[in-house]
């Protein structure tokens, strides 16, 4: 799983790379990112949300155990343990912060409302918040 999520991550930075490093040093600066970012990804919510679902995708493909759509407390607590090294406890904390509907699991809906508010919610509650994790650990 780590293999594959590294090479998807990988591949995520080297298109960021070709569209965000305007001074060619393959590098991307500040400026670079959110130039970049809001050319393609602000312009309207449905280029934000298809921005993420490749990536969306690709993490339910590998996390979700029984590919039923959805991924379990279990799922988040092996995918994030596994890609970000994040604790168990914290896993289990974030995954009741991103399920929103309080159903018992994390739909590919619930990852791209907690990426949405990544980004734009600076509530301290917020699923976004919760992202990756505990912001205090």
């Amino acid at each position: 799983m780590q293999q594959r999520m590294t090479t998807l991550c990988l591949g995520v930075w080297d298109h960021l790379v070709k569209v965000a490093d305007v001074d060619g040093d393959e590098r991307i600066g500040e400026a670079e990112y959110k130039a970049a970012f809001a050319a393609g990804m602000l312009e309207t919510p449905a280029a934000f949300d298809s921005g993420y679902q490749p990536f969306l995708a690709a993490i339910m493909d590998i996390a979700d155990a029984d590919h039923d759509g959805r991924l379990t407390e279990d799922d988040e607590v092996r995918w994030t343990g596994a890609l970000m090294g994040l604790p168990e406890a914290d896993a289990r904390a974030a995954f009741h912060h991103l399920d929103r509907d309080g159903d018992g699991y994390i739909t590919t809906g619930d990852l791209l409302a907690a990426i949405r508010a990544y980004y734009f919610d600076e509530a301290p509650g917020s699923a976004g918040s919760w992202l990756l994790g505990p912001l205090d650990r």
